[in-house]
């Protein structure tokens, strides 16, 4: 397979991905809003799989993850869980790659929690807060 090859706005973090990636989630939950501006979205890769390279800083942003970004220009990069089932994981940020790397939106988790006049169209899966909640039980738990 081919690499994926990205870059935050600036171009001094690049990311180079071996894995496919397919699949685009975005997640209005409370953090990711925060984060994102109203959602957030990634592409889920294995961390071994994934290389950045540049001035990466990270937030442990919960229990469960922490958040990176470009330190020259503030570009988000990735979720990456530390703990739980998906530990191992990235969550890239798809605007790091030409047409998101191929990706297509395919999920969006606390659907129901969308900030007003923000709507996903198109045929994906939404699933809601409790019912997001109701498999992933750590998600309640603060730093």
């Amino acid at each position: 397979m081919t690499a994926t090859t990205g870059r935050c706005l600036c171009g001094d973090v690049t990311v180079k991905v071996s894995a496919p990636m397919a699949e685009i989630s975005g997640c209005f939950c409370e953090n990711c809003r925060r984060w994102g501006g109203g959602v957030q979205f990634g592409i889920e890769v294995p961390e071994e799989q994934c290389r950045f390279e540049g001035p990466v800083k990270v937030h442990r942003s919960s229990r469960l993850a922490e958040r990176a970004w470009c330190d020259t220009c503030g570009s988000a990069l990735y979720f990456r869980y530390v703990e739980g089932a998906d530990a191992g994981y990235f969550e890239i940020v798809p605007g790091l790659f030409e047409d998101a790397g191929g990706a297509r939106l395919t999920r969006v988790v606390y659907a129901d929690r969308a900030v007003g006049g923000i709507e996903l169209a198109g045929d994906h899966e939404r699933v809601s807060r409790a019912a997001y909640q109701a498999g992933n039980p750590h998600l309640d738990q603060e730093v």
